[in-house]
């Protein structure tokens, strides 16, 4: 019988911590009675090896700039080759402090003003609001929904690309949808790209926590490695997304200049010593906490089509992430009347899924990245609501 190590049914209190899920309401919602259950960080303690390295560093007591390490490095190495089957190289790789800071340079670098970028909707909100931060032109692409599944609709791509269309964003694994794009789905997608000579942007910063195997886009082939560039972070991952440390990876030298010197010009380059610090720790000791994990948010998933089941709420059961899409299109109410109901009835914060794309009316995302006795108490409360 195997050992369990971590436990995550530890009810930790959060509130007074500076942190936007529970301190943020009030900003974010106009409430401070609402349980969270919104943006996509987790209620766990982040594991006792990160903190560990944490405060050795802090107990040095000088916090001057930190540096790149080549430890950090080969830790990246090591846990793409590990988790992942992808065999990079430490001079594939840029560090930067945020995957959406390093998205919107990596927009500015490979496009220019006016420029079109394709984006699949409903999709995590800053890959389009971005684009239209650095003056691009979005283009949607929606998924194609059948029964509550996700799929790309590759004739639509094929439709609006022009000569203008320069970027192609992945989201990959997809927030919110949750789906894990097959090889062969990536391979089809691809092929577009490279006859269009599209530069692909793919986000994989939820590719750890995945519940089927995941293939990394930039690892089928030369040929696709030679038009990607991967976003990734260990935040998602291991509850540190406030220490702000990323990383972008591309084998293509001249995207790779180009990307470092916007990253050089928007001095982003410069990371927060102890984001160093725990990314190298999670990815040297997180082997066993992100297996554990993995197994406690499956079961908390199945908890929420269990106790949902009776509701005409509809979801699948997604493939990665702790979160889930949830669809209230069966009941007669508007999407604002539900959102409502959720907000000022239930008392339950999630995010909106018009925030998503125009095809995100009537959803919204649910986060169940918690204790498990808190998430049944409140979707009890949801299937009461509803």
């Amino acid at each position: 019988m195997e050992q369990i190590v971590y436990s995550f049914d530890k009810e930790v209190n959060r509130n007074h911590t500076q942190c936007a899920k529970y301190d943020g309401l009030e900003k974010y919602f106009g409430v401070n009675d609402a349980f969270p259950m919104w943006v996509a960080d987790m209620d766990f303690e982040t594991p006792a090896f990160i903190n560990d390295a944490i405060i050795k560093r802090a107990h040095h007591a000088v916090y001057g700039y930190g540096i790149v390490t080549e430890s950090l490095q080969q830790s990246v190495v090591n846990w793409m080759q590990t988790q992942h089957g992808w065999k990079i190289q430490k001079k594939w790789l840029t560090f930067l402090n945020g995957v959406v800071p390093a998205y919107s340079a990596a927009l500015e670098a490979f496009s220019e003003v006016n420029d079109e970028i394709i984006v699949q909707t409903p999709v995590y909100f800053p890959l389009f609001q971005s684009i239209k931060h650095n003056k691009r032109k979005v283009v949607y692409n929606p998924l194609k929904e059948q029964n509550g599944y996700y799929t790309m609709d590759l004739e639509d791509l094929k439709s609006k690309i022009t000569p203008k269309t320069k970027i192609f964003t992945l989201c990959s694994p997809h927030n919110p949808v949750g789906r894990i794009w097959s090889k062969e789905e990536l391979e089809a997608l691809a092929k577009i790209c490279l006859e269009h000579n599209i530069t692909i942007i793919s986000d994989e910063i939820h590719a750890d926590i995945t519940f089927k195997p995941f293939t990394p886009l930039a690892s089928i082939s030369k040929e696709i490695a030679n038009i990607t560039v991967t976003l990734n972070a260990a935040g998602k991952t291991f509850n540190i997304a406030g220490l702000n440390a990323a990383y972008a990876i591309t084998c293509n030298e001249a995207l790779k200049t180009k990307l470092d010197e916007v990253v050089k010009a928007r001095e982003i380059g410069s990371i927060n010593v102890f984001g160093t610090i725990a990314m190298e720790a999670a990815y040297t000791y997180g082997q066993e906490w992100v297996k554990e994990l993995k197994e406690y948010l499956l079961q908390n998933i199945l908890v929420t089509k269990e106790l949902l089941k009776n509701t005409n709420i509809k979801l699948s059961q997604p493939e990665a992430t702790y979160l889930l899409w949830l669809d209230f299109s069966c009941y007669d109410l508007t999407h604002l009347q539900i959102k409502e109901r959720l907000l000022k009835e239930a008392k339950i914060a999630l995010n909106d899924g018009l925030t998503f794309g125009k095809n995100g009316s009537k959803h919204f995302r649910l986060n169940v990245a918690l204790p498990v006795t808190r998430l049944k108490k409140y979707l009890n409360i949801i299937a009461k609501t509803f």
